[in-house]
């Protein structure tokens, strides 16, 4: 029998690479893997064609559809991208903010406000410092750029939220540095973090007692798949999850071979063995149930937002991969 032609896209992480470069081959599929798109450009992608049979995928834009008008895809539990987010709040310094509660009432640069690294920026302020963002005005736009993040087309939210688009011929980073605005969080750091001494972090070294704690690693993306594409061969899903662990053991497997270093990373053994310590020697799984806590916590963030009207279960959330 043949194999079933998929075309995947998704970023260049470790983890994915033995699926792009083929040693992984999931059973049954020839998968083509497809690297050279920008993630918010590749969300957009897979919204508005059918260029991609699967593909990386916020998670908080999967769960909001899935709860509104329904999602056009499924979801496999793989999460190609998690990420602690409380390191990426910047402040500009002259600002007056020195702890978390400063940052109430502010105006906050935001690449988009119901992104998944923002959900969680303000989820954990809230859960963690007692953060009340009722007041802040948000300054949606790019951080390195002037304009807009992309063109998503989130689903609206249920109440109102004072949103300002940054129609300034300046990115959200600049904005921050010329104090036009007051602090920035999302999904990645203004470049003048490096190199204008009024933009710093809020945060340092929060993040490994809050998992600790909580057993919380926020997830950012999953895996979409056309739900046309599932319905006429649901078999691809186990195929699928069994082919994202072995390339993502693989990849673990190559960065902690001490032979010869992979990474430019000149304390990276040292920071394998605290992992192994943190994580219990698994820092990325897979699957629901090692994902429960992150994920509950992520669908109560997405209520308690006003992004979502009811709790999905998470087993409405993804297909049944045999775990």
């Amino acid at each position: 029998m043949s194999r079933l032609k998929l075309k995947f896209a998704c970023s260049r992480y470790d983890r994915i690479e033995p699926l792009r470069d083929g040693r992984v081959q999931p059973e049954g599929i020839d998968l083509t893997t497809v690297s050279n798109l920008g993630v918010r450009e590749l969300f957009d992608h897979m919204m508005k064609g059918d260029e991609f049979d699967l593909a990386e995928f916020s998670s908080s834009e999967h769960i909001a559809m899935t709860c509104s008008e329904g999602s056009p895809f499924v979801a496999l539990p793989v999460f190609v991208s998690k990420a602690f987010r409380l390191g990426f709040v910047t402040i500009n310094r002259k600002k007056g903010i020195r702890t978390a509660k400063d940052l109430e009432g502010k105006r906050i640069g935001v690449p988009l406000y119901t992104m998944s690294a923002a959900l969680w920026c303000r989820g954990v302020l809230e859960d963690e410092y007692g953060v009340d963002f009722s007041g802040v005005t948000w300054v949606q736009g790019a951080v390195e750029k002037p304009g807009s993040h992309g063109n998503p087309h989130p689903p609206p939210l249920l109440k109102p939220v004072k949103i300002e688009f940054n129609t300034t011929p300046y990115s959200l980073g600049e904005l921050l540095a010329k104090g036009e605005i007051d602090a920035i969080l999302g999904a990645v750091l203004p470049p003048q973090l490096r190199t204008h001494e009024d933009v710093v972090r809020l945060f340092p070294g929060f993040e490994k007692d809050y998992y600790r704690r909580t057993r919380i690693h926020p997830i950012m993306h999953l895996v979409a798949i056309r739900k046309p594409v599932f319905e006429k061969n649901s078999w691809i899903a186990k195929s699928l999850y069994a082919a994202f662990n072995q390339a993502k053991a693989i990849a673990w497997d190559e960065a902690i071979y001490d032979g010869a270093q992979k990474y430019m990373l000149p304390f990276l053994y040292d920071d394998i063995e605290e992992v192994h310590q943190v994580f219990d020697g698994d820092p990325w799984p897979y699957g629901i149930e090692k994902n429960r806590p992150t994920l509950l916590k992520q669908i109560e963030f997405m209520h308690r937002q006003n992004m979502i009207y009811r709790r999905p279960s998470l087993e409405e959330l993804f297909v049944d991969v045999g775990e």
